[in-house]
């Protein structure tokens, strides 16, 4: 038996059959982890000569950003707290992008999402809590949905760029929030800051048992896994996987793409449109200009980082949000603005979008590359 296994033949093809295929599979792989984390260090490191400019000491500020997103218990539930948009601000970005297509208007999915959450909840007053609750997370995925869905009819039917008509419907969607929030909408006892009818105590989204944190966070590690589930696992996914390769070899392939285009796009602004339901049920009481946050933007950065993998949009939606998190004791322990950490957060992305021209460049995490009599001898 011992000879069995030492002969060249038997080890040969152990090599080629094991070893190297686990090397070529942790070796594909690695490339989505390396490259965005080595953005990210480069990021910080370009903040870092920022925050010199100004005359003030990055590790102070990377300390203090680590106490206010992550040093106690309070600051945890603080960013997971502002994380729990992020998952499904990103999702909106991160779905389209399965088909090739960058939709960066989550913004307007937000906002009208959680208008028509509140409409609905004030409609209902008196309903039972469940039943208006669930209409409300009903109204803002329709809305949202709706949105962005018509975001993804324009690119197909009407070959509008996705990226273009998602922007500009964004800054209609504020305008239309605007107009309904200081108009048919508004609570006349709103004075200072127009507002609706705030929704009554037994329609508002709780807290998680032991935990400062809403249960819009459960929400949106749910939808992270559906939707991984959805792209990997089924048919749909692997079609849109298809046609975001290569759209005219989809369509060769009987794909109905245009189906998949609207479906996946409303999908995502779905996302987008409970996740503003989930703002006005869960934090603000009621459809307001704050509405608008900047939740969907922070949203783009959080799915370029995460490479479109839903998975990973956990994590890095729960980084970003404990950064910003820490706005607030940046500005008052280095008498910095709030907004430093949004400087942070646009040189991040600007590296991000950088490190995209690098994926494939590398022989190291591409075998199809692997090269030379002493690479990997005796298994190519």
């Amino acid at each position: 038996m011992a000879d069995t296994v030492s002969s060249p033949d038997v080890r040969t093809v152990l090599d080629a059959g094991g070893y190297r295929a686990a090397l070529e599979w942790t070796a594909r792989r690695a490339e989505a982890f390396v490259i965005p984390l080595a953005a990210l260090v480069v990021g910080m490191v370009l903040f870092s000569l920022f925050i010199l400019a100004v005359g003030k000491s990055p590790v102070q500020l990377y300390q203090t950003m680590w106490r206010g997103g992550f040093g106690s218990w309070f600051s945890i539930q603080n960013s997971l707290s502002r994380g729990a948009p992020l998952l499904l601000a990103a999702l909106c970005v991160a779905l389209p992008a399965r088909l090739g297509l960058v939709v960066i208007g989550g913004e307007g999915a937000i906002v009208l999402g959680g208008v028509a959450a509140a409409a609905i909840g004030a409609a209902l007053n008196g309903a039972p809590s469940f039943l208006v609750i669930l209409l409300m997370g009903v109204g803002g995925l329709a809305a949202g949905g709706i949105w962005i869905g018509a975001v993804g009819a324009l690119r197909h039917y009407r070959a509008v760029n996705e990226t273009i008509s998602s922007l500009l419907m964004a800054y209609i969607a504020i305008a239309l929030m605007n107009h309904l929030v200081e108009g048919p909408l508004r609570d006349p006892a709103s004075l200072n800051k127009p507002s609706t009818q705030p929704l009554a105590d037994i329609y508002r989204v709780g807290n998680i048992p032991g935990m400062e944190v809403h249960w819009g966070l459960v929400v949106g590690i749910l939808a992270c896994v559906l939707s991984w589930l959805l792209i990997e696992k089924t048919r749909w996914g692997f079609a849109a996987r298809i046609a975001g390769g290569n759209v005219r070899a989809a369509q060769v392939q009987g794909l109905a793409v245009g189906p998949l285009i609207v479906g996946f796009t409303a999908l995502a602004g779905g996302f987008a449109g409970l996740a503003g339901m989930l703002e006005v049920a869960a934090v603000q009481g009621g459809a307001n200009g704050s509405l608008a946050a900047g939740y969907g933007y922070t949203g783009i950065l959080v799915a370029f980082l995460a490479r479109h993998n839903p998975l990973a949009i956990i994590p890095v939606a729960i980084l970003l949000g404990g950064i910003d998190a820490s706005g607030g004791l940046i500005q008052r322990r280095m008498d910095l603005p709030d907004a430093t950490v949004l400087v942070l957060q646009g040189m991040l992305f600007v590296v991000i979008l950088f490190s995209e021209t690098f994926y494939g460049r590398f022989k190291l995490f591409n075998p199809d590359l692997w090269q030379g009599p002493g690479f990997l001898k005796g298994t190519v």
